[in-house]
C-alpha cells in the first residue's frame, strides 16, 4: 500500500477536493478492500470551515458516474471542477459552469487548444454559461498546461486522438445525466486542436446537436459525408497551417451529403484569431464568430 498516496486521499476528502464516492473508489484500489476503505472513511472527519463538494449523491439517470465538484458562485454562475467516469472506469476531470439558480439549460462541451485547459478556455466556458448554457471543458491533458509552443507541440503529439474522442463522449454522457441539463443532445465547440476534435467527435457521436470548430484541421471530403451533426466552421483566411481550399472542400462535401453547414472564412484573420490572450487575436472577427456560434446554438440547442 502506498501510504503517502492514501494520506493524500484522506487530506483531499477532508478539505472537500473529492467526494465520498470518489474517496471510496480510490481508497479501495489503494488499500485492497472495500471494507478497509470504509473503515478509513469513517475515520476521516472533514475539516470544519471548508466547503464540501456540492454533489455527494449520484445524479438521477446514473450510469456514467457521480460528479465530483468544488462549485462556487460568481457573477450569476455556478462554476468549478468536475470529475466523471470515462472509458475503462477511468476518472476524468474538467471544468464546468452553469447559470445560478434552479432550472435546466442546454449543454455545450468546450474543447481546449493545444495549450491545454488553461484560463482562456475556462473563461470561454464561463462566457458560454453566461449565455444560458451548461458548459463543460474536459481536461484532455490530465492537468498539464503549456505556455510555450514547444511544450504544447509535445503535449499534442503525445495525445491519443481517438482516445480523446472517447473521453469527449464520456463528458457528453455525463452532461446528459444531470438534472440541470435540458435536451437529449449537446452542442460542441473547440479551438485549434479542439476544433479538429470537434470534427472527429462529429463523425462518431450521435448525441451532438451542433458542432462548431474554430480553425480545426478540416475533414477530408470523403470523411465529411459521415458527420452526424450540423457544422459551423469558423476559419481565418491568413491561417498558415490550414489551407482555405481544404476548408472549402469540406464545406462542399458536407453540402453534397445533405448536412446543414456554414463555413465562414475571415479575411485578414490568422490562426487562433479568437484567443484574446495571444497576438493572433482579431477583435472584429472574434466578435462576429461568437455571435454566429450563439445563433447556431440558439437554432439547434435552445430553439
Amino acid at each position: 500500500m502506498d501510504r503517502i498516496y492514501v494520506m493524500q486521499l484522506v487530506r483531499s476528502f477532508q478539505v472537500g477536493e473529492i467526494n465520498r464516492r470518489t474517496f471510496l473508489r480510490r481508497a479501495t484500489a489503494a488499500v485492497g478492500s472495500a471494507s478497509a476503505a470504509s473503515l478509513l472513511l469513517a475515520a476521516c472527519q472533514p475539516i470544519t470551515g471548508t466547503p464540501r463538494p456540492v454533489t455527494e449523491a449520484a445524479p438521477s439517470g446514473e450510469g456514467v458516474g457521480s460528479p465530483d465538484t468544488n462549485m462556487t458562485t460568481a457573477a450569476g454562475l455556478v462554476v468549478g471542477a468536475v470529475e466523471y467516469i470515462g472509458p475503462g472506469d477511468e476518472t476524468l476531470s474538467g471544468y464546468w459552469a452553469r447559470p445560478e439558480g434552479d432550472g435546466s439549460w442546454p449543454a455545450v462541451v468546450v474543447l481546449q487548444e493545444w495549450w491545454g485547459l488553461n484560463e482562456h478556455i475556462k473563461d470561454v466556458t464561463r462566457r458560454i454559461a453566461n449565455e444560458g448554457y451548461v458548459a463543460l471543458a474536459p481536461d484532455l491533458y490530465k492537468g498539464q498546461v503549456a505556455t510555450e509552443p514547444d511544450a504544447a507541440r509535445k503535449l499534442v503529439m503525445e495525445l491519443d486522438m481517438p482516445a480523446a474522442v472517447q473521453e469527449i463522449g464520456s463528458a457528453i454522457d455525463h452532461l446528459l445525466t444531470q438534472d440541470f441539463v435540458a435536451g437529449e443532445k449537446v452542442g460542441i465547440v473547440g479551438f485549434c486542436m479542439g476544433g479538429r476534435l470537434v470534427l472527429m467527435t462529429a463523425l462518431t457521436n450521435e448525441k451532438l446537436a451542433v458542432a462548431v470548430p474554430f480553425y480545426g484541421s478540416p475533414l477530408a471530403p470523403e470523411e465529411a459525408a459521415n458527420v452526424k451533426a450540423p457544422v459551423l466552421g469558423l476559419y481565418g483566411a491568413d491561417d498558415g497551417g490550414i489551407p482555405v481550399a481544404a476548408v472549402q472542400a469540406m464545406g462542399d462535401a458536407l453540402t453534397a451529403a445533405g448536412i446543414d453547414n456554414e463555413i465562414h472564412i475571415y479575411a485578414g484573420a490568422p490562426h487562433a484569431f479568437f484567443n484574446d490572450t495571444r497576438e493572433s487575436y482579431r477583435p472584429e472577427a472574434a466578435a462576429d464568430a461568437w455571435q454566429r456560434m450563439l445563433a447556431w446554438f440558439e437554432k439547434y440547442l435552445a430553439g
